[in-house]
């Protein structure tokens, strides 16, 4: 037998005494058969998935104290690229991986140390799900996925990577079926409707440049408004047009206001706010759990694709990063992929989540059939009611639509500055 976290042979207690006992040796125990020390576990990331319920299972199953600290997006890339000493792990997008690699924030994950990496499937790997996927434009997760010999991030396999991949999803927008009639997925329901002046004062938007700004430029481009030569890579002069744009809309009173977190865009929609919005799975299935009808759309000019990233601390080494790489092998485990599927998320190892679903969940949020039984969500609340069939189809149809990934962009520092203008005009 095998000691995971240290690699050297276990002994079994009794022989050990035995032993010890025929040779009158004194029971003196070597380091290396004590535990490991209680240690505390640093997770840095959104609201997303450091939600409490999961801390509690992972602290519970690994026996390891784990700290959440859940900001908006934003503000977790802002501290994560400057102050890599102040968490040992970092939960959020593939977007701030450029970002956070340039800036030495995190260090390579040894691929041989995640147990499950074969089981990982395609999407990570490849970008597509199915042969016949569209990737989408920009940074499609598998592009910056290995660490490259020159150090610089690339999809060339190798032994180290980036990020652990894991919690991924489309995301498009949210609307309140009160007050918007329903549309037809991938047909009618269209990025444009966000700068439809028929909602002006009822538009809430993300507040992160490397993702309200793609909502916004899908919109601009189905609105007819502008085209873009590549929405995945946009030109200093495309920004400036396209925020020309928005900064009027936005003086006319069209948004009424910028979202930071979840739990935000949750109360933008149920206090009527808002009636449409950028949204995240999760808040669309705790607002249908509220009894507010909210429709997650299937747009025609296909879905912003995300993938989420976890990654290790430049900074963090020994006992605290053994304890980072058993939170990762966690999070591939089955049941924290269970629990997130029920909000709309997917994990990168599918298979092994499902047993810990029922047939039901299954079917409605991977197979994309219509549901058998009213289904609850994270929250114990009915999200899902029976008959009802996930917007956009299965999980290979959902993937198989995608316009665009978040992406940090050549223009990020100019479109930051642009950004920000934008917010306070």
């Amino acid at each position: 037998m095998t000691d995971p976290i240290h690699h050297k042979p276990a002994v079994s207690r009794r022989r050990f005494l035995k032993n010890a006992a025929a040779t009158g040796t004194a029971i003196v125990a070597a380091p290396w058969v004590h535990a490991r020390p209680k240690v505390t576990l640093r997770v840095l990331g959104t609201h997303v998935t450091l939600q409490e319920s999961l801390r509690q299972k992972a602290q519970k199953d690994l026996g390891i104290d784990i700290v959440f600290e859940p900001r908006g997006s934003a503000a977790v890339l802002q501290k994560a690229s400057t102050r890599p000493e102040s968490f040992d792990l970092y939960e959020q997008w593939s977007n701030s991986m450029n970002v956070l690699w340039d800036a030495n924030a995190i260090q390579p994950i040894e691929k041989q140390r995640i147990e499950r990496w074969d089981e990982v499937n395609g999407l990570t790997k490849t970008g597509r799900l199915t042969p016949d996927a569209v990737i989408g434009k920009g940074d499609a997760p598998h592009k910056l996925l290995h660490v490259q010999s020159d150090q610089t991030l690339g999809s060339t396999e190798t032994s180290q990577i980036s990020f652990l991949p894991y919690v991924h999803n489309v995301d498009s927008f949210g609307y309140n079926t009160n007050s918007i009639s329903p549309g037809k997925p991938y047909e009618t329901e269209s990025w444009g409707w966000l700068l439809d002046p028929q909602y002006r004062g009822k538009v809430g938007i993300v507040n992160e440049p490397t993702i309200g700004l793609f909502d916004l430029a899908l919109a601009a481009e189905a609105r007819g408004l502008m085209q873009f030569d590549d929405i995945g890579n946009m030109s200093r002069a495309e920004l400036d047009r396209l925020f020309d744009i928005l900064i009027e809309m936005k003086i006319d009173g069209h948004f009424s206001g910028f979202w930071n977190s979840v739990p935000e865009s949750v109360d933008f929609m149920a206090s009527g706010r808002v009636v449409i919005q950028s949204m995240f799975s999760p808040g669309v299935s705790a607002l249908n759990g509220k009894g507010v009808p909210t429709v997650y759309a299937a747009p025609k000019e296909g879905y912003r694709g995300w993938h989420g990233v976890m990654c290790l601390s430049a900074k963090t080494e020994g006992y605290v990063r053994d304890a980072a790489y058993d939170y990762m092998n966690w999070w591939l485990s089955g049941s924290p992929g269970a629990f997130i599927a029920r909000q709309g998320y997917y994990i990168s190892n599918p298979e092994r989540s499902r047993p810990y679903l029922s047939a039901e969940e299954w079917d409605y949020w991977y197979a994309g059939l219509p549901a058998r039984l009213d289904l609850t969500g994270t929250d114990g609340n009915v999200s899902v009611r029976r008959g009802e069939t996930r917007r956009g189809g299965s999980y290979e149809t959902r993937f198989g639509n995608v316009a665009v990934w978040n992406t940090v962009m050549p223009t990020y520092e100019y479109s930051l500055q642009r950004w920000y203008e934008f917010l306070t005009a």
